[in-house]
């Protein structure tokens, strides 16, 4: 898959809804554990826990890997490009151009996992030449159901995704956002 897919920029960083995305860094290994050794980013997402130091360092690595394989981008989100309040995750997979967020709690109700999507979506669009961008979502994760409706994305009507992960089954439902 990724001998025909284009690599990714080694270095992004995406302005716009009063946000920065921007790469992990080394710097960030330390802010990485508060933000997503959670119980609810432990259901709700495929990100190990407890997730500690030997976890963040694994996912900077991994992030680096996907992207020179050009699979995957994962930013951190920031308001200043500064301290990481969360993360955006955007995929090419053969389901299409997919967008994940995850924001830390203490974050949470301000906006960003919106902000962000939609910043991630309009560079999936205007940079990777993207039709649509999806996301896919448990019909039970409330918060993340609101994210998909604020940004724009409806409901498609396309089969659900099942699978067990964790230890626990999930049933996914597919949103999807056309190019403007």
């Amino acid at each position: 898959m990724s001998s025909t897919m284009p690599s990714f920029p080694e270095r992004i960083e995406l302005s716009g809804e009063g946000l920065v995305l921007r790469d992990w860094t080394e710097a960030d290994l330390t802010a990485m554990p508060e933000l997503f050794d959670h119980p609810d980013i432990a259901y709700w997402t495929p990100l190990v826990s407890p997730f500690g130091e030997a976890a963040a360092r694994a996912r900077l690595d991994r992030d680096r890997q996907l992207r020179a394989e050009g699979t995957v981008i994962l930013l951190a989100i920031t308001v200043d490009g500064g301290a990481p309040l969360g993360e955006v995750m955007l995929r090419r997979a053969p389901e299409g151009t997919e967008i994940g967020y995850a924001v830390g709690p203490a974050h949470r109700g301000q906006g960003l996992a919106v902000r962000a999507v939609r910043v991630m979506a309009a560079y999936a669009f205007e940079q990777m030449g993207a039709e649509q961008v999806i996301l896919e979502l448990e019909a039970e994760n409330t918060a993340s159901v609101a994210v998909a409706t604020k940004a724009g994305f409806t409901l498609l009507d396309v089969p659900l995704i099942t699978g067990e992960e964790k230890g626990r089954p999930f049933t996914l439902q597919t949103w999807g956002l056309d190019r403007p």
